[in-house]
């Protein structure tokens, strides 16, 4: 009995752990050798018999019998009175099968066997897990938000496994309630002692690429290719597209009619700004597109230094560079250039303007600041903006732009 009973606490571990009978029955047999390798010194001569369905187990010990008082290794030898003990009829030189009850080991013996038993099998999910997650690097996944910490979301999937979700792996503006599902993709499994770490991203590249061939079927049937793919989390977002069949617009299909494909992917990540751009092998031709929604004049490009001058018209060059130089990072992240600006315009205007630190007197520095990080360094490079146009891609009120205005344009009046 104390066999079976102990057999069958240990196979409601494969309810439990839904650990399959012959990796069971391996752990099993593995545990049980190691207890007698410490009772005996070896377990070379024993034969272990699990069946761990019915919850029975035998164990035998294999000896040879040999003449009174020629016993040289209790292991493998047992003398001729001793195994008539087990069966009368025995002679010297026969093999002796005996079965030994657990209870025989010693109950500090069967309380180790159980804690080594849950080890092996921590020890197995483990591995599997850590297996399981490597293959699903790289691609999206769903789980529910457990628990929010100021440092990380904690995740937990159908199947009860723990993720992290990093908070610099987050998207800005992301907020998270207990019970929220939550998309990423595994960036990473990491082993933190024997337990894997599920690592999450949001901010990934890939991540945005993942959604291209969720949303788009195009993508996901391999008619469009995804090229390269950088982003500023949250703000804003580049993506080259080809296809190698001419009749597919690749940047129509993936944005769709009045960008009903794209209008998920972008909700999904915080409302963040997509270019869709044609990729072409034309480097010149590439850079103007990374450029929208700027009208580029010309490109000028040195590969050896692998940097380019951008000839804009002075209307041209805030977009060119974008809110808070956005646009133009990206451009030279998606082309593999450093990109450098150079206005157009005409020469009497260009002499006759003024640097909008020339006003540092009349107008706060940061508010010159806010007008830098568009591309405005210079009063007639604002004057010829739009004051609704300037609300919107600065953080300055429509008052203050009024204000900045009317002193810019006294200094052309004086």
């Amino acid at each position: 009995m104390e066999n079976i009973a102990l057999i069958e606490s240990f196979s409601e571990f494969k309810d439990d752990k839904l650990i399959d009978r012959v990796t069971l029955m391996a752990i099993l047999e593995d545990v049980f050798r190691n207890a007698l390798k410490k009772k005996y010194g070896s377990d070379d001569n024993f034969d272990i018999i699990i069946n761990p369905d019915k919850g029975d187990m035998e164990i035998w010990r294999n000896r040879v019998v040999v003449a009174d008082g020629e016993v040289e290794d209790e292991n493998s030898e047992i003398s001729l009175s001793e195994a008539r003990k087990i069966e009368p009829d025995f002679e010297v030189g026969e093999d002796v099968s005996e079965e030994v009850k657990l209870i025989q080991l010693g109950r500090r013996a069967i309380l180790a066997l159980r804690q080594n038993l849950i080890s092996k099998i921590h020890e197995h999910d483990n591995t599997n897990l850590y297996k399981q997650f490597k293959d699903l690097i790289g691609e999206i996944y769903t789980a529910e938000v457990h628990h929010v910490r100021p440092k990380a979301v904690i995740l937990v999937d159908d199947e009860g496994n723990e993720i992290v979700l990093p908070k610099e792996k987050q998207i800005p503006s992301d907020f998270f309630r207990k019970g929220d599902n939550v998309r990423g993709i595994i960036e990473n499994v990491e082993l933190k002692g024997n337990k894997p770490q599920i690592i999450m991203s949001r901010t990934s590249e890939k991540f945005l690429e993942k959604l291209f061939e969720q949303e788009i079927p195009e993508v996901f049937d391999g008619l469009i290719m995804i090229k390269k793919v950088v982003r500023i989390p949250g703000e804003k977002a580049k993506v080259a597209v080809d296809s190698y069949d001419d009749r597919i617009d690749p940047v129509g299909a993936c944005v769709g009619m009045k960008g009903s494909r794209i209008h998920g992917i972008v909700r999904e990540l915080g409302n963040e700004n997509i270019d869709v751009i044609n990729y072409t092998t034309n480097a010149q031709l590439f850079i103007t597109r990374a450029l929208s929604p700027a009208k580029v004049s010309s490109v000028k490009i040195d590969e050896e230094k692998k940097a380019a001058e951008v000839f804009l018209k002075l209307e041209e060059v805030s977009k060119a560079i974008g809110r808070g130089g956005h646009n133009i990072k990206l451009a030279g992240q998606l082309t593999g250039y450093e990109l450098d600006v150079i206005r157009e315009g005409n020469l009497a205007e260009e002499e006759d303007d003024v640097e909008l630190t020339e006003f540092s007197d009349e107008i706060d520095g940061w508010v010159i600041e806010e007008f830098a990080k568009i591309g405005l360094d210079t009063a007639r490079s604002i004057l010829k903006q739009d004051v609704a146009d300037l609300v919107r891609r600065t953080d300055l009120e429509e008052e203050t732009i009024l204000d900045v205005m009317r002193i810019l344009k006294e200094e052309f009046e004086d």
